[in-house]
């Protein structure tokens, strides 16, 4: 059977071209609903002078907040994407408007065109969508693990969200000849880490030879051969290991970034500070603003600066304890600013200090510092930068994951930093501010068990061979 075509670049092209003819589209149908036919041209030549850079706005925007990504995406996620896009675009165009002095462009054609775009863009993104999922094949994937792997990899690709990764197979034992059998059947193989060196060099060529597709972990191993630094020899290429470390070119922009991001921060934030004030303090006895020891850049103790979201004595008898699901020391108002992330906003004063950064690893204290780096070799490599308010782990893993799952996270941060990345997390966590599962503390019972490894292999038709 002929196997459908992925959505490959002129799909993709295609895609965007139809995004921007769309998004224009409903400005011209917003200035049709505000003046009728008769567009007055003064209006309408504000629109003719800044349509270049708001089509730049709109395309860098979305690119940012990954609307042209549809692997692992549900419809609300499309809808989601395309609204909060049509906000930070029309602010955009705002600016522009402003820095271009065309304040001819009418305030209704901006409201109107939110509107129109919201709802026009949002119905051709679904439709696209959708035509996504028919038109692309399913990967049918392999996992070469030992048992006790199995758990958590399974869950992962089990996700409600996963629409194009389906597990088909599972090896657990004579991996090569396993692998072998099915080689035909199956599109990718995940090898997890404890496959030995020899069968894992096998299984590499049998896959590479028959064009199949190859998935690893992201463990310290394979996270090291990253952006490698590449350098020839006379008749020998050298591949040299970067460090999880920033050059100081990279520190310096980044550090000029943090400052210009948090002085405009400050400024938005300001009104919803004030009120978050007001509500702790009038809610709950206690200070309104609390501080930590927590740890950043080289292993240094800061004092971090949040609004107060638990009771005055909360580990007063427990002594340090993580955040939990559901946690019976949060305070009713609490509770809220959790989840929309409001406690973290006097942060942006210990960024203008230099004690943290916008973007990276999520400071720990020293007491649990101290725990992982006994129990984990590298984690004092996540303290090569500057701890942020929000982080690659904040926006790509989930609040509840252990620090060892946050490490890779951050680790692979470190590796790929720049400062379009820093943009493209800050944009992200805007929209993780809405989902109520990035918020939740550590779920003891979410440990994935072996009971559980049957029952998804039952329920979705798993072969499994040992």
């Amino acid at each position: 059977m002929k196997q459908k075509a992925s959505w490959g670049g002129l799909k993709r092209f295609i895609t965007v071209v139809g995004d921007v003819v769309v998004f224009n589209a409903s400005v011209l149908i917003a200035f049709y609903l505000r003046f009728g036919r008769a567009i007055p041209i003064r209006n309408f030549y504000t629109y003719e002078k800044s349509v270049v850079w708001l089509t730049v706005v709109f395309l860098l925007v979305n690119f940012l907040l990954g609307a042209y990504v549809y692997y692992n995406r549900r419809v609300s996620d499309i809808i989601f994407i395309t609204i909060l896009g049509q906000v930070l675009t029309i602010m955009g165009l705002i600016m522009i408007t402003f820095l271009g002095r065309l304040f001819a462009f009418p305030r209704s054609v901006l409201l109107l065109s939110f509107v129109v775009s919201a709802i026009t863009l949002s119905i051709y993104r679904v439709i696209i969508f959708f035509l996504y999922l028919r038109l692309t094949p399913s990967q049918r994937v392999a996992v070469v693990s030992h048992v006790e792997d199995l758990p958590a990899v399974i869950q992962n690709f089990n996700s409600a969200k996963n629409n194009k990764h389906k597990v088909d197979v599972v090896v657990t034992d004579h991996f090569v000849e396993n692998v072998k059998n099915v080689l035909p059947d199956v599109d990718v193989f995940y090898l997890t880490k404890d496959i030995s060196d020899d069968d894992r060099r096998a299984i590499v060529d049998l896959v590479l030879k028959a064009n199949k597709h190859l998935m690893f972990p992201s463990t310290f191993d394979n996270l090291l051969m990253l952006r490698p630094n590449l350098m020839n020899f006379e008749d020998e290429s050298v591949m040299g290991i970067s460090d999880f470390r920033l050059s100081s070119e990279n520190a310096f922009f980044k550090r000029v970034f943090d400052i210009i991001v948090a002085l405009l921060l400050l400024i938005v934030a300001s009104p919803f500070m004030l009120v978050t004030a007001i509500l702790v303090k009038v809610t709950s006895p206690g200070p309104i603003i609390y501080k930590q020891t927590r740890i950043t850049l080289n292993q240094r103790e800061f004092s971090i600066y949040k609004f107060r979201t638990m009771r005055n004595d909360a580990e007063k008898q427990s002594g340090p304890m993580l955040a939990q699901a559901n946690d019976a020391r949060v305070t009713s108002v609490g509770k809220y600013l959790r989840k929309l992330r409001l406690d973290e906003l006097p942060q942006i004063f210990n960024v203008l200090k230099g004690d943290m950064s916008i973007v990276g690893p999520r400071p720990e204290r020293p007491f649990f510092v101290n725990q992982f780096n006994a129990e984990e070799p590298h984690y004092y490599l996540r303290h090569n930068v500057r701890a942020g308010i929000t982080g690659y782990a904040q926006v790509y893993g989930k609040y509840a994951s252990d620090y060892h799952s946050k490490l890779k996270f951050d680790l692979l941060y470190i590796k790929c930093y720049s400062v379009f990345l820093d943009v493209k997390i800050l944009l992200q966590t805007i929209k993780i501010l809405f989902d109520k599962v990035s918020s939740q503390g550590l779920d003891t019972d979410e440990e994935p068990s072996m009971k559980k490894l049957h029952e998804i292999v039952e329920e979705n038709d798993i072969r499994h061979l040992s």
